[in-house]
């Protein structure tokens, strides 16, 4: 009997234990969980609030010592950071299906996602977001001094992504990578905001992209 790598990882899928720890409206909570579901993985999602400071318990913090989501549990073994977790995933159980085989497309890959967490996420999520969509849930009144101040270092990073995004009709091509999980998670929550039409104005092949994964079914099922 002929065994293939897809056979062995086809049964890895249903005799590996995965748990997500973390928030589920969390972007990289969703990265994950995006990958997960387009891969046909079985998984449990555990909630760790970090709205209320469930995040920096000891019970937490014995997993994930930065306190920070998610954190994924493979038969009792713990990884976190999403880069991490993500490109396990990619390689044990999708055959590396989410990561360019061209180098220079696989570098183009991990360079989004470095710009996404290093220059997008902050002003994007942290400050955007939070300020029009979280921060008036609580009774407050958005700080439009920090949105303003918050609105060009977003066009920075979307318009270096834009650069680098071939989107035809994913970010890196024909089909979906592991850049595209990292960033449809901030496109969920930036296109909810008044900024996104500023942000976007100069990103035409990422507003393309974004109309089109944005029907994915997963994609609906992760941000529900």
């Amino acid at each position: 009997m002929l065994i293939t790598v897809g056979f062995l990882i086809e049964n890895l899928k249903i005799m590996v234990k995965l748990t997500v720890y973390g928030t589920p409206a969390s972007t990289y909570v969703r990265t994950v969980r995006l990958l997960l579901e387009e891969a046909g993985v079985d998984y449990t999602l555990k909630g760790v609030d970090i709205f209320n400071g469930e995040n920096q318990s000891a019970e937490y913090l014995a997993k994930n010592p930065f306190g920070k989501v998610p954190t994924l549990e493979v038969d009792g073994q713990l990884l976190y950071e999403t880069g991490a977790i993500t490109e396990y995933l990619d390689t044990v159980l999708a055959e590396h299906k989410f990561s360019p085989s061209d180098p220079m497309l696989q570098a183009r890959m991990r360079q989004i996602m470095a710009i996404i967490d290093s220059y997008l996420y902050a002003p994007a999520i942290g400050t955007i977001v939070v300020q029009r969509l979280i921060v008036p849930t609580q009774g407050g009144k958005a700080d439009e001094e920090k949105v303003k101040n918050a609105v060009a270092p977003v066009q920075t990073a979307l318009n270096a992504i834009e650069s680098l995004a071939v989107a035809s009709p994913y970010l890196l091509g024909s089909e979906l990578s592991i850049a595209d999980f990292y960033l449809i998670p901030i496109f969920i929550y930036l296109s909810q905001t008044p900024e996104f039409e500023a942000t976007t104005a100069q990103t035409p092949k990422l507003r393309t992209w974004w109309d089109k994964v944005n029907q994915l079914e997963n994609v609906k099922k992760v941000s529900a």
